[in-house]
Order: structure tokens, then sequence, then C-alpha cells
């Protein structure tokens, strides 16, 4: 058993994304604005890149859920259980199970998809973005996101709000998984306009590591376009590359993109 405590920061305060705000938060039943789910994976984080090191961003695969919001200002507490190549992962705050995963480092690399079997799309303007619906966000369609320059203060203003202790990342200019991650949420927001929303877990399929100094692009195409419990789904199957074309990592990627709580309104 290893355990890794954080003090959770919310760091979307204002984001586009209003399930980061304290008003819009609480309107829906929260206790304020909610740190987002990609943060909390990069908590997560912590344990097998603490256990493996740089083998685990080169070939390590992750599955995590969210279950319950951590909030900004409270104690995230990462707890992990060891069996051989695999960490069992939850993480706790304030008495309540928030998330869980599965953190595993493979005996060898796995094989990137090829890059022929993912379209890249050109983003609009963020002023001419379409409303996030079952239309716009219909199975098959591809998006991406802006392109991320991951310049040296960008990296280390990430690790700041993430409270990162493990020295790796600074010490090897290395990109933070978490950063990786963000493009999954970015494909969709950088693409269509959403209300409130919600990102409620994620399959991850490490292929290399990101530096700093680098910059980061993805393809996502929609996979899924569901309704469950009230709840509108999306799922995206995203291919994250640096230089344009050396695949970093691929995602399952899950959100919420249109809450019940939204529809009822």
């Amino acid at each position: 058993m290893s355990s890794y405590r954080v003090l959770a920061y919310n760091s979307s305060h204002n984001s586009e994304n209003k399930i980061h705000d304290d008003v819009v938060a609480k309107r829906f039943g929260f206790s304020g604005g909610l740190v987002p789910g990609v943060d909390v994976y990069a908590y997560m984080m912590h344990l097998p890149v603490a256990r493996w090191g740089r083998d685990f961003l080169e070939r390590g695969t992750v599955e995590c859920r969210f279950a319950k919001p951590v909030y900004d200002g409270d104690i995230a507490e990462v707890s992990g259980v060891d069996h051989d190549n695999t960490i069992e992962i939850r993480v706790d705050s304030k008495g309540q199970h928030c998330a869980t995963g599965t953190a595993t480092l493979p005996a060898a690399p796995a094989v990137a998809p090829s890059l022929d079997a993912y379209q890249p799309a050109r983003t609009v303007a963020m002023e001419n973005r379409p409303p996030a619906t079952e239309k716009n966000l219909a199975v098959g369609s591809w998006f991406s996101p802006n392109p991320v320059d991951v310049t040296p203060e960008f990296a280390a203003n990430y690790l700041k709000d993430l409270r990162e202790t493990e020295a790796l990342y600074a010490r090897e200019g290395l990109v933070h998984p978490g950063t990786v991650l963000r493009l999954c949420n970015w494909a969709l927001s950088h693409n269509v306009v959403l209300g409130p929303w919600i990102h409620v877990g994620s399959h991850v399929q490490n292929f290399g590591i990101a530096r700093v100094g680098e910059t980061l692009t993805a393809r996502a195409r929609v996979t899924g376009n569901y309704e469950h419990k009230g709840h509108l789904f999306v799922d995206l199957d995203v291919l994250i590359l640096t230089a344009g074309t050396r695949p970093v990592a691929q995602v399952q990627h899950t959100a919420i993109y249109r809450p019940r709580q939204v529809m009822a309104a």
C-alpha cells in the first residue's frame, strides 16, 4: 500500500465550463466548483510514476473513473495497492470515495495505431463553434483541439497548480500526464459550445514521452453519443501526438456533455 496527499486546487475557476464555478455548481447540488477530472487523474498518476518512473510514461496503461467531486482546498487522499505490475488506485476526500483507477506497466510497449486511421480535423474559430448537440456530436465526427505549445512556463505553472512533488518532470523536462489528458477535453471544448459538463472517466494507453518545448495536438473521433440516467454522454477515441505525427497516448474518453440538471432547467 502506498499513499499520497495533495491539497486540491481548482485550476479551472475561470473556465468556460461553469461546472467549475462555485455559484453554478451549487445550483446543481454540489458544494462548490469541481476540481477538473483531468487534475484528479493527475493526482492519481503520482503513484505509478513514483513506482515506475519514465517506463510508465512510455508504455503504461490507466483506467480511471470519477464518482464524486473533489473540491478546491480539500485534501485528496490518493492510495494504492500494488499487485506486481498493477496498482489499484483510489481517491478519497472529506470521507467520500471520489475516484478509482488501475495503473499497469506492461512487459512490452504497445503498438501505436496507424496515423492513417485518425483523421485530422480543422478546428473552427472559437466564436463560430456550434452548440453541443446530438447532431453536432454525431458518432463518426472528427475533432482536433487547437495545438498546445508546452512552454517551460506552461509546464511549471501546471506542476505548481497540481502541488506535484514528483521531481522527475522538472528534472528531465517531461510533460505531466495530466496535460496530455487535458487535450481530450479540449478536443471537445475547442469545437463545440458546451454548457456545464463533466469528465467521468478515461482509459489511457501511453506510447511515449512528451517533452517540455514540444507542441501537442490530437485527433479525436466520436464513438458514442447516448442518454443514461437523464444525462447525455459522449465517448471519444483520441490519439494524442507531438510534432504532429508521433503518438504519445491513445485515450478512450467519456464525458457528460449535458447533465440532467441542465436539461431540467
